[in-house]
């Protein structure tokens, strides 16, 4: 009883701080290696939306980890999810504080973002460790695939979004490997084109609303 109590008063109060709270990273901001441009409106404009998307991506990966911590029987597993999702809360301050210098918002369907990707994590967990790990593998090869694509997008002057994203894109191969070595299974195919198809749809709403 106590432990369910726990774990509810954790996933509320993760979900509180996610969605509502100030995110505090425990690593300085990535610094570029050349000072960033200025930049037109319309550059600001598209960094901005941009980066909202990443700022999404990061909301729905606390919400994932978070549901897979959760559902996990195994206490080392646990720990993992619990100490991504804590890295990930690096990404999430990152990609808020270059809203905030891009003059851009964060997308005002965070919490329905959130709610999809919790469940995810849940059905995720619900099959098994092997499969939520393999679950985590195959989100981050799409996350690194989908930060590929905004390093190409993004205004040539940018460099200060450039520096986060590259070292987003770091992270999130490490996460992945983190996932093979502790023993994920690969996701039949039909699961990974529902996964893009989902991330499809997420990337393109956010990139507007």
């Amino acid at each position: 009883m106590n432990r369910s109590l726990d774990s509810i008063l954790s996933v509320a109060d993760a979900a509180l701080r996610t969605l509502f709270a100030t995110p505090h990273a425990t690593r300085p901001t990535p610094s570029p290696d050349t000072p960033p441009s200025a930049l037109t409106d319309a550059e600001r404009r598209e960094a901005g939306a941009l980066m909202r998307v990443n700022h999404v991506g990061e909301v729905c990966a606390q919400a994932l980890y978070t549901a897979q911590a959760a559902v996990t029987r195994d206490p080392a597993l646990r720990m993992h999810f619990n100490d991504a999702a804590r890295e990930e809360t690096d990404h999430l301050a990152w990609t808020q504080q270059r809203l905030d210098e891009l003059g851009s918002r964060p997308s005002v369907l965070n919490p329905v973002w959130y709610i999809g990707a919790f469940g995810l994590g849940l059905v995720a967990g619900r099959l098994g460790d092997s499969l939520s790990l393999g679950f985590v593998a195959e989100t981050e090869r799409q996350v690194e695939a989908h930060l590929d694509g905004h390093l190409d997008r993004l205004p040539a002057g940018d460099t200060a979004s450039r520096a986060v994203i590259d070292q987003m894109k770091f992270d999130e191969a490490r996460h992945a490997s983190q996932a093979w070595s502790a023993g994920a299974k690969e996701l039949p195919p039909p699961a990974k084109f529902l996964m893009r198809a989902a991330a499809k749809v997420m990337t393109t709403v956010a990139h507007r609303i």
